[in-house]
């Protein structure tokens, strides 16, 4: 049994995540729902033997000292995956996420008009959030694949790991990989102003350090993208000003007014009709009005202002929620278990 042969069958069924866990048969997650991809249970040897195949030594080393591991994996048909590999009851168990081979298109996506001007915009900070799986990572490589195709612009990603391959069109593009490439996403970061950036792609804001050095880049006239695992766009500004001590907590909230310009919360949901999933996205933008709160420390407020700001392309999730029910996208169970129901 060969890696490369589960993951094709997990391909062939349209499956955008694989898992093996000792004792079990691996499973396929399609369009959201885990189910078996056979019935074949595999060991933790047969597991082991075919991770190492995927890895070379330094990962191997740095597996064991670390205990997991991100990386990038190609199939011999060029087919890509982000793949960890960790531990759980002293067996090793994989992960593994489709890499689409073609970076989708902003209009693939059903991005909204608004994302283009920002995405248009020369500096600042844009920030795409939402829980793990929600397609952040290919939000993200849709707007840089649109600068990549309408500016000439110098963009640089710091990646963890490398998943869409960008091939320069208008722009010249280099991409960074954590562990090969770089140290930490701090050192990337710290170093990357030698390097002529006009646009930069944080992959995710992890830590303190590398949280001020991004908001410190959107101040020096960069662009900057970024990710967070948050859940709504006030929530992401409460997550960035409490990871800082208490006595930091006011410059960051000015510095978060100055330079944020967009904040895009999204969560994936299955579609009512053909099957797959389409992404339901809040919009906050970071007009003169929630500058002010969030300079004000009236974070709780921002909600209500987005509420009364559609002429700013301002959009909650609940009206982003009500639009896809009212189009068909989704269904009527879909619907009700996402709206919050004081907003039904």
């Amino acid at each position: 049994m060969h890696i490369d042969s589960l993951l094709k069958d997990a391909l062939a069924q349209g499956a955008s995540d694989f898992h093996m866990i000792s004792g079990n048969p691996p499973f396929i997650r399609i369009h959201g729902q885990l189910q078996p991809l056979n019935k074949t249970a595999l060991k933790s040897s047969d597991i082991e033997s075919m991770v190492k195949t995927m890895v070379d030594e330094n990962r191997v080393k740095k597996f064991q000292i670390e205990k997991d591991l991100d990386f990038a994996y190609a199939t011999p048909d060029g087919t890509r995956f982000r793949v960890n590999i960790h531990w759980e009851k002293g067996n090793i168990g994989l992960s593994a996420r489709t890499i689409p081979i073609q970076i989708p298109s902003m209009e693939d996506i059903l991005m909204p008009q608004v994302m283009y001007d920002l995405c248009n915009l020369e500096r600042g900070l844009i920030l795409v959030t939402g829980p793990t799986g929600c397609g952040k990572t290919t939000s993200l490589a849709s707007m840089i694949e649109y600068i990549n195709q309408t500016r000439s612009s110098n963009i640089i990603t710091l990646e963890d790991p490398i998943e869409f391959v960008f091939k320069p069109a208008k722009s010249i593009i280099r991409q960074r990989q954590l562990g090969s490439d770089m140290l930490s996403f701090q050192s990337g970061l710290v170093h990357i102003l030698r390097q002529d950036p006009n646009v930069i792609m944080v992959g995710e804001m992890r830590n303190l350090e590398t949280i001020a050095t991004t908001i410190t880049l959107a101040e020096t006239g960069h662009l900057v993208f970024a990710t967070l695992h948050t859940y709504s766009a006030a929530q992401t500004i409460d997550r960035i000003i409490d990871i800082f001590p208490p006595h930091q907590q006011n410059q960051i909230r000015m510095q978060i007014s100055l330079t944020l310009k967009g904040v895009i919360s999204q969560r994936l949901l299955p579609m009512k009709k053909g099957g797959g999933r389409v992404a339901a996205r809040e919009v906050m933008i970071n007009t003169p009005a929630i500058a002010n709160l969030i300079r004000e420390n009236k974070i709780a407020q921002i909600k209500s202002t987005m509420q009364t700001s559609a002429k700013e392309q301002m959009v909650t999730m609940e009206s982003s929620l009500k639009a896809m029910h009212q189009e068909g996208l989704i269904s009527d169970e879909v619907y009700n278990e996402n709206i919050t129901p004081y907003e039904k």
